[in-house]
């Protein structure tokens, strides 16, 4: 680069610089603002929050919010709220855009009560939208306040057109891979399913939760943070399926694979919209500070965005659903599971002195439930189920009767393999049936 071209772009730079914060704040307002005003005089808000309306209002928002913070809005008693509509914009609109993906979608994933789970999304959708039309007007009016110019040219529906239009392309993708061998890939998204749908269990809960109940459970045991890390574990579950399966076109044609997606990827999208709404709730409209016009800002804010109704929308929208679709995949999880494991049979023996209690027959259980593929334990002539302590201890009732004393599992050669090494330390017990340290390859045991 030559000198002279150099110095322009130095210049220019520096131009860029001198702005002033009054100039930059037009700036980063416009876009934003002239969505605002779209909103405000639509006259068809049924049809006016499209996915495309929705990510301007994200990208916007977000660029804003993030310039008001490198100047200190959040300690101007001035601009505070400003910024707080931004962040109130940004996170509505996040809710809103995986929301309206869900709806879109839906038809797609093949769920079980989806018409019941679709009208409970577009209550939980018209919240949104509304929550954000009574936002639009008062962003406005702030930005007069704070002498910020509303920009003359206008955004129109034409800008924010729907995703779906009425043609489809051609599916047209081939099947080279079709004989490499997938079913690793498979039994490894259906076993953490199986285990998210296992760390779920004690959440689920079958009857609408009240307000006061919500507010026990929001934040200290459902929050941010934790609705975030789970919605991270079902996206790389999502992005594993859509690399190893169904790029490899091992789901083409195979309704059962592409409902199983359905089942997580709705689950995705949903703890997506908690995540939002909880950060929302639990910064904005929870506890913001003890400074004054911090609380004057959350009054106002909580006139916008009922944090009731937020609340009912996470909890008996958004909680329920995610137990309730995880609840409902499992048993087409273990059995896409069970059709695509390696099997393979042990013989091993029994527990010394004690036989199968319950002690060892819990871990055998715990070991079989971990992993989620069927294994049996085959008694002479009779089969029983290694993931029930029931089935276990029925089967030591007929082995002591019997005098026997070595047994076959068959099923999961995953977890015959824990199993052997479970055995080789006669079930994690003494002579005497009292505990003893477990292998290193067996700590899940003591976790779970």
């Amino acid at each position: 680069m030559n000198e002279p071209i150099r110095q322009k772009m130095n210049d220019q730079m520096r131009q860029m610089r001198d702005i002033s914060f009054g100039e930059k704040a037009r700036i980063f307002s416009s876009d934003y603002l002239r969505c605002c005003l779209y909103i405000v005089k639509s006259d068809d808000p049924g049809h006016l929050f499209t996915k495309k309306l929705f990510s301007k209002l994200i990208a916007t928002s977000r660029v804003l919010e993030d310039f008001l913070d490198f100047h200190g809005a959040k300690n101007n008693k001035d601009w505070f709220f400003y910024r707080e509509l931004s962040a109130a914009v940004r996170h509505l609109s996040l809710g809103g855009y995986s929301q309206k993906h869900i709806i879109n979608r839906l038809i797609f994933y093949g769920l079980p009560d989806s018409e019941r789970f679709r009208a409970d999304g577009e209550k939980t959708l018209t919240f949104l939208t509304n929550s954000l039309m009574k936002l639009a007007p008062v962003i406005l009016e702030e930005a007069r306040r704070l002498g910020i110019p509303i920009p003359a040219d206008e955004f129109h529906a034409r800008d924010f057109p729907g995703i779906a239009t009425s043609e489809m392309l051609p599916c047209d993708e081939g099947d080279e891979n079709a004989a490499v061998d997938h079913r690793k890939n498979i039994v490894k998204l259906a076993s953490e399913f199986l285990g998210m749908a296992h760390l779920y269990e004690q959440k689920c809960f079958y009857e609408r939760y009240s307000y006061d109940e919500i507010i026990a459970i929001v934040p200290e045991k459902v929050n941010e943070v934790e609705i975030r890390r789970h919605e991270m574990q079902v996206h790389n579950l999502q992005s594993h399926f859509d690399t190893y399966v169904l790029q490899k076109g091992i789901a083409t044609g195979s309704e059962k694979l592409s409902r199983f997606r359905g089942f997580f990827s709705v689950v995705f999208h949903l703890l997506q919209t908690m995540g939002r709404l909880l950060h929302f709730y639990e910064r904005h409209l929870h506890d913001v500070g003890y400074k004054d016009y911090y609380c004057s800002a959350r009054d106002r804010m909580i006139r916008l965005v009922d944090p009731q109704i937020l609340l009912d929308r996470t909890i008996n929208y958004g909680l329920f659903y995610v137990c309730h679709y995880l609840s409902r995949g499992r048993g087409l999880a273990r059995e896409i599971l069970n059709e695509n494991i390696e099997r393979g049979s042990i013989e091993v023996g029994i527990p010394q002195n004690r036989g199968f209690h319950c002690r060892p027959s819990l871990l055998v259980a715990k070991i079989v439930q971990h992993y989620g593929g069927h294994v049996d334990l085959v008694v002479g002539e009779d089969r029983f189920d290694a993931s029930s302590v029931l089935d276990i201890q029925w089967a030591g009732g007929k082995i002591q009767n019997e005098g026997i004393t070595r047994v076959r599992f068959e099923g999961d050669v995953r977890a015959l393999r824990d199993i052997q090494i479970l055995a080789s330390v006669n079930y994690g017990e003494d002579t005497f049936g009292k505990g003893i340290p477990l292998p290193r390859e067996l700590k899940y045991l003591r976790e779970e």
